[in-house]
């Protein structure tokens, strides 16, 4: 009888558990799917709320900066506050913003509820990270829950160009935002039923108020010149003073964390190798990653004229192989270990990123597409889950937001660098022609760009990451984890 309790018991946490994991994977495939969803749809809403060509790019531009400049802050005050609490602050906050964005009737009020929108996010994306890395414990368990997460993070991007074509086709642009709302409410239903109220949070409530100011006004103000550059120029005066003033922020921030006696990111954390190398990883593969993105979806439309559905669909096979590797990449890990798939995760991208460089103005997708489509989510899918594991690994539970805010933080720097670098290497390689072979010629060069910033995380892989000896018998986490 007593064994049948046992039995039931672990069942039921086992059941609860996953019902959790479901629940934090559909908050951050928002977050991921709100990201991309709009790039298909800014033709359309420039055209119903009167965007002019300079101010159209702050759709994106609001969203990133409040999302990239408080995510530190928001992963640290899950851990200090309460996961479930910030977590679901910020999923109410998004999806409040969806729906009010959609109803948005001018170009001013859009971007004002698109940089809220990024605010919540901030803060909702760290937390729900955080939640995943305290209720799963290290070893197996938590492996396998990264990978749905990693699958998620990873293939949203896809899935929200294909789910924007047909939305914004179909039904219009409003109901690329309007989808986040009915799934935002029943995500934040069900977090507020299964995530205990204060999972593993500190009972020290202090909060390094110059440092968050410092950290955050920072990382601002060097998003802001990464996504300013291409639009103004690499040494318009604007563009130089804010990243320079990005630099003395972050400078005056770590020198701030050195002295305080309840830092918002203890320098301690930096100790761990492998933290260190995750973080670093993230930032030239999310930058060649995401631009590969951007400019793929270019030339499809731009050169080989494909409608937005067919941009769309053209993706399809990406999170399908994506998906399928992510999977399995648990076992992978605990055969291979994590700097071997590392250098698999970025080699694979770097050829698939660089067969894009050929592109020619006739391109056949099954010949010159498919190929690269193929290659770079096989290299994703086992990259993404190791980078995060290496990242994570070996943290105390107190200091999860933390790390969780410092590895989102990383991908959305590499997310906004990326974008910014190769539509200014782009611009400049067409040298202003608008003709469909000077188009051409602009994304050739920002993909040769991407391969390089591919190059150079696969560089991080295999000189920063390292792995302790280990018999055969050892964990997964005894394979991926070291110290320094």
């Amino acid at each position: 009888m007593i064994t049948l309790q046992k039995h039931l018991g672990g069942f039921m946490r086992q059941k609860k558990k996953i019902i959790v994991l479901i629940l934090l994977a559909l908050t951050q495939f928002l977050v991921v799917l709100d990201s991309s969803i709009v790039n298909v749809a800014l033709p359309a809403i420039k055209e119903s709320l009167g965007f002019t060509d300079a101010s159209l790019q702050w759709i994106l531009t609001a969203y990133v900066l409040t999302f990239g400049g408080f995510l530190l802050l928001g992963g640290r005050a899950a851990d200090l506050f309460g996961r479930r609490k910030v977590l679901l602050t910020g999923l109410i906050g998004f999806t409040a913003t969806s729906l009010l964005i959609g109803l948005s009737q001018s170009s001013e009020s859009f971007i004002v509820l698109r940089a809220l929108q990024g605010l919540t996010a901030a803060f909702m994306s760290p937390a729900a990270m955080s939640v995943l890395l305290t209720t799963f414990s290290e070893g197996p368990e938590r492996n396998r829950a990264l990978s749905v997460w990693s699958i998620v993070a990873s293939g949203g991007a896809a899935a929200g160009v294909l789910l924007g074509g047909v939305l914004t086709q179909l039904f219009g642009w409003h109901w690329d935002f309007f989808v986040n709302v009915p799934f935002g409410i029943l995500a934040a239903i069900g977090i507020y039923k299964y995530v205990p109220a204060h999972i593993k949070e500190e009972s020290d409530k202090n909060l390094d108020i110059p440092g968050a100011l410092l950290i955050t006004t920072g990382l601002i103000a060097l998003v802001y010149s990464i996504s300013q550059a291409p639009e103004l120029g690499i040494l318009d005066a604007s563009v130089v003073v804010t990243f320079v003033a990005s630099i003395l922020l972050i400078i005056a921030f770590v020198y701030n964390e050195s002295k305080v006696k309840h830092p918002l990111v203890p320098l301690s954390v930096f100790r761990l190798r492998n933290v260190v190398g995750g973080n670093l990883i993230m930032i030239p593969a999310m930058a060649g990653m995401l631009g590969m993105f951007f400019f793929m979806s270019l030339y499809m439309q731009n050169i080989l004229k494909f409608t937005p559905i067919e941009s769309g669909l053209a993706f399809a096979p990406f999170p399908v192989i994506l998906g399928f590797i992510s999977w399995h990449a648990p076992k992978l890990v605990k055969r291979f270990g994590i700097k071997k798939l590392l250098i698999v995760g970025t080699l694979l991208p770097t050829i698939g990123i660089s067969l894009l460089t050929a592109l020619p103005l006739n391109g056949s997708y099954i010949v010159n597409i498919l190929p690269s489509i193929i290659l770079i989510p096989a290299g994703m899918s086992v990259f993404f889950l190791s980078a995060i594991l290496a990242a994570t690994s070996g943290v105390p539970a107190r200091e999860s937001g933390l790390v969780s805010g410092l590895i989102n933080t990383s991908q959305q720097i590499g997310g906004a660098l990326g974008v910014a670098l190769l539509a200014g290497v782009a611009a400049f390689a067409a040298g202003g022609v608008q003709s469909p072979e000077a188009q051409l010629q602009g994304y050739h060069a920002a993909f040769a760009a991407s391969a390089v910033l591919m190059v150079g995380a696969l560089l991080v892989a295999v000189f920063v990451i390292k792995v302790p000896k280990k018999d055969s018998n050892s964990s997964v986490d005894e394979a991926v984890v070291t110290s320094h």
